[in-house]
């Protein structure tokens, strides 16, 4: 295994002090550790890794120096316009160090969203002609020093984007500082069990990925309660409201709540601008804003920083509101239920989720059929 420490003083040894990215679970204890051991200037968590490849190459633009870019592999999807149209020796020919957590590593057990981008991270590099290195939890911090030294080798000898790819399990344990935080009474899981008590009947959800969607799942078992009005969207980070947005767009009968974090509000917040411009009298927007990647590793958003509900009214939703406790969830509840228009509802919650959280059950076409079904489409 490699110490986050020594992977860290080797980079500022080899002159690369600039981070910037998307947190991954797999990359979690060296986020960390940057995030303890840089100024914030210098370490910029972005909204997605395409415009953090962007940022990278801003810095470079005026200093010359390549920047590191933390990421999963399903953030590739992200980046392959700008490493292909930015970044590419046929363009731009700008350097990056790309640092890219291998989710669904083949022969490695995954959640079912990181399969195929697990089967096919290797083959989307080398398609888009990036050098990479694998790194895993046999690698030492010597083995690892000396890829570094080649990999920034690389760097300056060709001139564009080079991959370190990192297998589950290679980064030792490092835990954030002052990680947590109370601000709020309510955590998510509490504030989504609240609102599925509240909300009107004839309803469906669409909840984003990660832990949201699991205390989904385990709510509706909780209450002995079947799975046909939940879709759960358990990949395609950023992408829920926009899921929502077909369904309340072509199912005008039933109101359709997107469960949205505020991470994943964040990553293609554009989507915003299409919802309230869209004319929908059934659409709930609902932004838990912890602040934090959560399910990654809890680093740190600007979600606590930027007025939601103002960006959403300057979008065109038609109403927005703001909770921060039990009394006024259930009062923005009552508000919204039964209100014909497009509504984003912020809840913000502090950070925590049950130890013993499962995950879903039923495969992702088992719960797509279901939901489809209930819609009366099947």
């Amino acid at each position: 295994m490699i110490s986050p420490s020594i992977f860290f003083e080797e980079l500022n040894k080899k002159d690369i002090d600039f981070f910037t990215g998307v947190p991954d679970s797999l990359l979690k204890d060296f986020c960390a550790y940057v995030k303890d051991n840089t100024i914030a200037e210098k370490n910029i968590i972005a909204a997605n890794e395409g415009n953090a490849l962007a940022i990278a190459s801003g810095h470079y633009l005026a200093t010359s120096k390549p920047a590191l870019v933390y990421m999963q592999n399903s953030g590739l999807g992200n980046i392959i316009n700008p490493l292909a149209s930015l970044t590419d020796e046929s363009v731009y020919s700008i350097p990056a160090l790309l640092v890219i957590g291998w989710r669904g590593e083949p022969n490695i057990k995954d959640a079912p969203q990181h399969i195929k981008q697990g089967k096919v991270t290797l083959d989307l590099l080398e398609i888009m002609g990036i050098k990479y290195y694998e790194i895993n939890k046999s690698t030492t911090n010597k083995e690892v020093k000396l890829i570094l030294g080649k990999a920034i080798e690389d760097l300056k000898y060709l001139n564009k984007p080079v991959a370190i790819v990192v297998s589950k399990g290679t980064f030792e344990k490092y835990s954030l500082k002052d990680s947590s935080n109370t601000t709020y009474d309510l955590n998510r899981e509490q504030a989504i069990e609240i609102l599925m008590n509240n909300i009107e009947e004839d309803y469906v959800i669409v909840s984003t990925t990660g832990k949201t969607s699991r205390e989904v799942f385990e709510l509706r078992n909780k209450y002995n309660k079947g799975h046909e009005k939940d879709f759960l969207t358990i990949g395609s980070m950023g992408h829920a409201s926009s899921i929502a947005l077909g369904i309340a767009k072509n199912n005008n009968e039933k109101n359709v709540y997107v469960l949205d974090g505020d991470g994943a509000f964040l990553m293609h917040m554009g989507a915003v601008s299409i919802i309230g411009q869209s004319n929908l009298k059934n659409y709930r927007h609902i932004v838990i804003n912890n602040g934090a990647h959560e399910s990654v590793g809890g680093q740190p958003t600007v979600g606590y920083d930027i007025d939601i509900c103002s960006i959403a009214k300057g979008c065109g939703y038609d109403k927005a509101y703001t909770a921060t406790t039990k009394q006024e969830l259930e009062n923005y509840i009552k508000k919204i239920n039964g209100y014909m228009g497009t509504v984003l509802l912020e809840i913000k919650t502090k950070q925590g989720s049950r130890e013993n959280l499962g995950r879903p059950t039923m495969t992702q076409v088992e719960i797509k059929d279901g939901f489809m079904k209930n819609l009366a489409c099947r």
